[in-house]
């Protein structure tokens, strides 16, 4: 089943206990529909909720009201049925918010492109907790209801605990060289896995968060960016080239490929209510629901599981109660040689993004804390765009750039 956006998305979200499911764009329009098993489909609201990117929807108050976040900063809460507007909270953070997931029933909590996190009250409609978590942007975040433990990834290439009882960062790990792009909670809460750029899978054990105890390599070259929890043994992910994937943990393998998006990163994957279908969105503008039975029907008589490379330390479940002191050459954003900052991946396939979709307003947006810079003649000449200007786009590979100008 396919339902066609008619622009790209960055989020989407499955209603409780209805079939709805909803996606935010890069236009800030939000779109909510409802399905079948029928694949009968029926747009019910389209909504301008903000000026800039829809980057992150969910459902709250048993769904009654849908939750969205904006890289315009502001949080807007709308009514499922009439589709008008609750509450909106203009600058709730100090940076464009990156990602949001509910927590408990009346608190969510978001991070943005800095790596603040803040925690809501939606009853109240106010921060309740704030924590500097990271260096960079909050990639994904999980919550582990029982110990009220919120965990998050981050572009700085860390993955962070932070204790909503104390109200402190309770335990950092120590920086990866690759970004953390998404994360869940595994094995019955003994485990915490991150999907990374380069296609590893690190597994932690926890209350031991300061190194993995485990890497799950020989995948794939691309980043993993989307994990979705099938069971306590198995784990789907969502890759940069559009392949959805099943894979078990411990011991690790890969079960088998599920379904092929497009060629373009997954954005996002999540379960209908029942879970009858699996969603995943990606830079086509499509939102796809499959069949979750037929893409499992395979998997018992799967043949041939490759086996993944294990660097496995102990799985004694040591407790780290301390964040880690900041230390010299630790992975920090680099600074361009003018004082911008460098893209991180994230901020670089969001640009993309733009690029190939020619919205001119949110390309000068995107540009515009990177000052002015020099780049090649040929980074130039392919980003061509009324009303751009060059800016620090060094480590915009040329022919990254140039396919997505194809």
């Amino acid at each position: 089943m396919e339902i066609d956006l008619g622009k790209v998305p960055f989020t989407m979200d499955f209603h409780p206990s209805d079939n709805l499911v909803t996606a935010g764009l890069i236009s800030g329009d939000l779109h909510l529909y409802r399905f079948n098993a029928d694949s009968v489909r029926q747009r019910l609201l389209e909504i301008h909720a903000h000026s800039e990117s829809c980057r992150a929807a969910r459902f709250i108050n048993d769904g009654q009201a849908i939750i969205t976040g904006s890289s315009d900063r502001s949080i807007l809460a709308t009514d499922l049925e009439t589709g008008s507007p609750i509450a909106r909270l203009e600058n709730a953070h100090e940076d464009a918010i990156f990602s949001l997931i509910n927590l408990t029933e009346s608190t969510i909590a978001t991070g943005d492109d800095q790596g603040c996190i803040k925690v809501w009250d939606t009853r109240q409609r106010s921060c309740c907790n704030s924590f500097n978590a990271h260096e960079d942007y909050v990639s994904d975040m999980t919550f582990a209801s029982d110990s009220m433990k919120l965990l998050s990834t981050s572009g700085d290439g860390t993955l962070s605990v932070c204790n909503l009882r104390s109200n402190k960062i309770q335990s950092q790990s120590e920086f990866s060289e690759e970004e953390l792009l998404s994360v869940v909670i595994m094995k019955n809460g003994r485990k915490v896995i991150c999907g990374s750029q380069n296609g590893t899978l690190l597994l932690y054990s926890w209350g031991f968060f300061k190194d993995c105890s485990d890497r799950f390599t020989g995948l794939s070259p691309n980043s993993i960016d989307a994990l979705l929890k099938l069971d306590e043994d198995r784990v789907i992910t969502g890759s940069e080239n559009g392949l959805i994937s099943l894979l078990g943990i411990l011991p690790n393998r890969i079960i088998q490929p599920l379904a092929e998006h497009s060629e373009y990163p997954i954005e996002h994957l999540a379960f209908s209510h029942d879970r009858k279908f699996l969603g995943s969105i990606s830079h086509d503008q499509v939102l796809k629901m499959w069949d979750l039975d037929d893409l499992l029907q395979n998997t018992v008589n799967a043949q041939n599981d490759q086996a993944a490379v294990s660097d496995s330390d102990s799985d004694e479940m040591d407790v780290d109660t301390k964040p880690p002191k900041s230390r010299k050459g630790a992975k920090r954003k680099n600074e361009s040689a003018n004082g911008a900052a460098s893209m991180s991946k994230g901020k670089r396939k969001h640009l993309l993004v733009i690029i190939r979709n020619h919205t001119i307003q949110e390309i000068q947006h995107v540009f515009l804390p990177y000052g002015p810079g020099n780049v090649s003649s040929l980074q130039c000449s392919t980003l061509a765009i009324s009303g751009l200007q060059p800016c620090a786009l060094s480590e915009l590979e040329n022919e990254e750039l140039t396919s997505f100008r194809e």
